[in-house]
């Protein structure tokens, strides 16, 4: 079959992870009888160094034209990058908000598992973990604080500044129905997580992931506070399954999950609208500092390229395959230098990618 995949390497290490992603996608294509065709497009710095803006009509149309997108990162080094000189609206971040506003993506998932083999990266007591755990925060992405009315003013000599938390209950319906859908797939629970305690916003939340709780009764949820949570993803991450939170909320906790499991490196992302069509990309940073150096991490940006095929390509088989490589080739023990541990084989970004193809 042929796919249209817009690839966004974006800005620091992002073009070298991509490369990582796209030559284990055409060796699956090879396996598989697939042809994967890639249109690449600008996004970030990238796009404000070519464009001086950091999302153009261009990105957004080829990327509505494709069957999925799959990005690298995106940003730079804030102390140094020319591109922190402008203003909010006009840096890097601003082409992500904007990319994923243009294309309704209000569904985040980002998994957080513990590989077996990379029990010794986590920095918990290992009674915490034994077994490994396997969870999945479900961030809303489009809504909340992050794209609600902002200002900063001076009145009578004083500095202010305020940011608005806006959901109404359409959004927080089709984020739910995902959650629950997703949940009836793996373990059959959903923790929605909030701060109904101080916020209307969460009471709100609150309310109507009860009323779509009840047309899943299979599933088992449970409401719990935002700072709770964050508590117990240290204390006993196995009590979750899937993580149900809103946008800034989701952003702090997955950032926190990414830990407990050794390394952000690790971590996939996918970013879906209510079809099948999704943008993938590594929850981790453009890490500019190891720009270029062949030290970065690509696992993430593969696991992402996984979840494109099982998600937006329906492509189950094909993703299968890259999830066993990665963890055959973590059995094997090769690492890179953020999962590095005694007795394994250190691995440049290019060596790591080309051993994970080696073993779909």
């Amino acid at each position: 079959m042929d796919f249209n995949i817009a690839l966004i390497p974006g800005d620091g290490i992002g073009p070298e992870i991509i490369e990582e992603a796209v030559k284990v996608l055409d060796k699956v294509a090879g396996k598989f009888g697939h042809n994967f065709n890639y249109t690449k497009l600008l996004l970030g710095g990238a796009s404000i160094d070519v464009n001086g803006v950091p999302l153009t009509e261009e990105t957004i149309e080829k990327a509505k034209a494709s069957d999925a997108v799959l990005m690298g990162s995106i940003g730079g080094d804030a102390k140094s990058s020319p591109w922190y000189k402008l203003e909010p609206s006009k840096r890097p971040e601003a082409g992500l908000l904007g990319i994923r506003k243009a294309l309704n993506l209000f569904a985040n998932l980002r998994p957080a598992v513990l590989y077996k083999e990379l029990s010794k990266a986590c920095p918990l007591k290992e009674e915490l973990t034994e077994g490994g755990f396997d969870i999945l925060i479900m961030r809303e992405l489009t809504g909340g604080l992050y794209f609600g009315e902002r200002r900063t003013y001076e009145e009578n000599g004083l500095r202010t500044a305020y940011d608005s938390l806006v959901y109404n209950e359409n959004e927080i319906r089709r984020i739910a129905i995902k959650a629950f859908e997703v949940a009836g797939k793996r373990r059959k629970k959903v923790t929605s997580v909030d701060k109904a305690n101080v916020l209307d916003s969460s009471r709100l939340w609150r309310k109507v992931v009860e009323e779509v709780s009840r047309d899943y009764p299979d599933i088992t949820v449970e409401n719990m506070l935002v700072d709770n949570c964050a508590m117990q993803l240290v204390r006993d991450p196995k009590q979750f399954d899937v993580i149900l939170t809103e946008n800034m909320f989701g952003d702090i906790l997955s950032d926190e999950a990414s830990m407990v499991t050794g390394s952000i490196g690790m971590l996939a992302s996918a970013s879906l609208n209510d079809t099948s069509f999704g943008l993938y990309e590594p929850s981790h940073g453009s890490a500019p500092d190891i720009a270029g150096m062949n030290k970065a991490n690509p696992i993430a940006t593969i696991l992402s390229a996984s979840m494109m095929l099982r998600f937006s390509l329906d492509l189950t088989k094909e993703a299968d395959a890259i999830d066993r490589a990665v963890e055959k080739v973590l059995e094997e023990g090769y690492r890179t230098g953020d999962i590095m541990s005694d007795a394994c084989t250190l691995l440049g970004t290019k060596e790591m990618g080309d051993k994970i193809a080696d073993n779909i």
